[in-house]
């Protein structure tokens, strides 16, 4: 055996017994052969065997990084088995308790789906936005048009033009995240009392924009690898009259579900015949965990029945509040909705965001942080595997950051979420993504954290409480809840 082979079997058994976890940055190259007494050359030679092999990674300017490996004996969770029927929605109240927790310095924020600065382009934003504020000090101090500025929307137009949709600039209206982008969707185009399809589970945000817009949810069976059951909202849509349906087509939260292109064909074709308007949440799409982003639902679009929503909260910054929607045939409605609603939004963000589109800095950033990002939630899953109970159900997202788990056993979530705030704790009960009783075992967890001895001592002791909490339920198993 060769010396550099010799170096990466090394290495290689040292992945294989934990040493370096999935996501695990390894030695630079000169100090690792300082450390093994080899040339250079040698320890190069031993990096690109394992990279050769799948194990580790090279990433630009960066380093070397322990490739995440799918474990194939994790199974999947369940899809939810049936149809359920349209239901106002009802207040969650601990919905803004996890969004005050994940501000709150003191919790080891796990549930709410916000990424660690860490994940973010820190020092590329306060560049940009300092650099707007000195040049562009007019436009920073004044309002715009309700659309939104022009250089934005075109830098926008170009992205979305370029990945198969037919808009243009005047189509697109931006907005103070992808949650009012919805929301300002949902009010273009349903009533109250009409009835909406939604996933299931959900966002449970998508809830709290039905609920203020006196909306009624129609749950439709979601698979946990490729989304939305095209099957069973066609029949919904034979039982019901549905007005809308808003499904996240690219790693949906909190599943993590990428709709094939034969599916979003398929979905785009039965909103045409069925006259349904469809809503794409996008947020997530940019977040791919390979080098390539999923093909657009809107892309399908040819009789401009889906309108698009998106934002640069999980990418660039989640503080600037900048996303869009984009629909030719409704743009003026929602521009007049966005006018009515605050008027416009602020344009130092717009500007930043604008000039960093244009540098082609934002797919540089993008090329990197998509790999930080699955190293991230591989680690996460692997985690959760060797920690939590047999049985335990866990999504495998090939993009996005949330990961959605299926405890074994009568496991009330809720109450182990509220137990688990005693320690400092925050997790997102599964009960919070549905509109009826469904997914009280389940939980959602936020990869996107900044990985340390204290985030994995948080998922020890939630691993502990779900022991304890399973010794004291009944050993017979429990019923299906999907």
């Amino acid at each position: 055996m060769l010396l550099y082979q010799k170096m990466a079997a090394e290495i290689r058994s040292a992945i294989n017994d934990g040493v370096y976890q999935p996501g695990d940055k390894l030695p630079g190259i000169r100090s690792y052969a300082k450390q093994r007494h080899i040339s250079v050359s040698t320890a190069i030679a031993a990096y690109h065997s394992l990279e050769d092999q799948g194990v580790i990674e090279s990433i630009s300017k960066s380093g070397f990084y322990v490739r995440p490996q799918l474990n194939n004996v994790i199974e999947l969770p369940k899809m939810s088995a049936r149809l359920s029927q349209p239901k106002a929605v009802g207040s969650q109240q601990m919905t803004l308790q996890l969004v005050n927790n994940a501000s709150n310095p003191g919790i080891i924020g796990l549930g709410a789906a916000v990424p660690d600065k860490s994940f973010l382009p820190v020092k590329l934003m306060g560049r940009y936005l300092t650099q707007v504020h000195k040049q562009h000090l007019n436009t920073v101090i004044t309002y715009d048009k309700p659309a939104g500025l022009m250089p934005l929307r075109q830098q926008i137009a170009k992205r979305m033009v370029a990945q198969g949709c037919h808009l243009v600039a005047e189509d697109i209206v931006i907005t103070n995240g992808c949650q009012e982008a919805v929301y300002l969707a949902l009010r273009s185009c349903t009533q109250p009392g009409d009835v909406v399809a939604v996933e299931s589970p959900t966002y449970y945000g998508l809830l709290q924009i039905m609920e203020s817009l006196s909306l009624k949810a129609l749950e439709i069976p979601t698979d946990p690898v490729t989304g939305i059951s095209i099957e069973a909202l066609e029949l919904a849509l034979d039982q019901w009259p549905v007005k809308a349906c808003v499904v996240v087509a690219s790693f949906g939260n909190p599943l993590g579900a990428c709709i094939p292109d034969e599916k979003k064909q398929q979905l785009a074709q039965l909103a045409k015949d069925k006259k349904l308007m469809l809503i794409e949440d996008d947020v997530y799409g940019e977040l791919c965990h390979q080098q390539s982003r999923p093909t657009l639902l809107k892309s399908y679009d040819l009789d401009d029945n889906i309108i698009y929503c998106s934002s640069f909260s999980k990418t660039l910054s989640p503080g600037l509040r900048v996303g869009w929607v984009a629909s030719h045939s409704k743009a003026r409605q929602l521009e007049y909705l966005k006018y009515v609603l605050n008027f416009s939004s602020a344009n130092p963000g717009q500007l930043a965001i604008a000039q960093i589109l244009e540098s082609g800095q934002y797919d540089r950033y993008l090329r990197q942080v998509r790999q930080q990002y699955a190293n991230a939630t591989q680690r996460l899953v692997n985690k959760l595997f060797q920690l939590f109970p047999v049985g335990t159900r866990i999504t495998q997202p090939s993009g996005g950051f949330v990961v959605w788990l299926e405890l074994p056993g009568k496991i009330d979530t809720v109450v182990l979420a509220n137990n688990l705030l005693d320690h400092n704790i925050s997790i997102a009960p599964g009960s919070m993504f549905t509109n009826g009783q469904k997914f009280g075992n389940c939980i959602r967890l936020s990869a996107a954290c900044k990985w340390n001895e204290n985030v994995e001592l948080a998922l020890v002791k939630i691993a502990e409480m779900i022991g304890r909490m399973s010794a004291d339920k009944s050993s017979d198993p429990q019923p299906s809840i999907l």
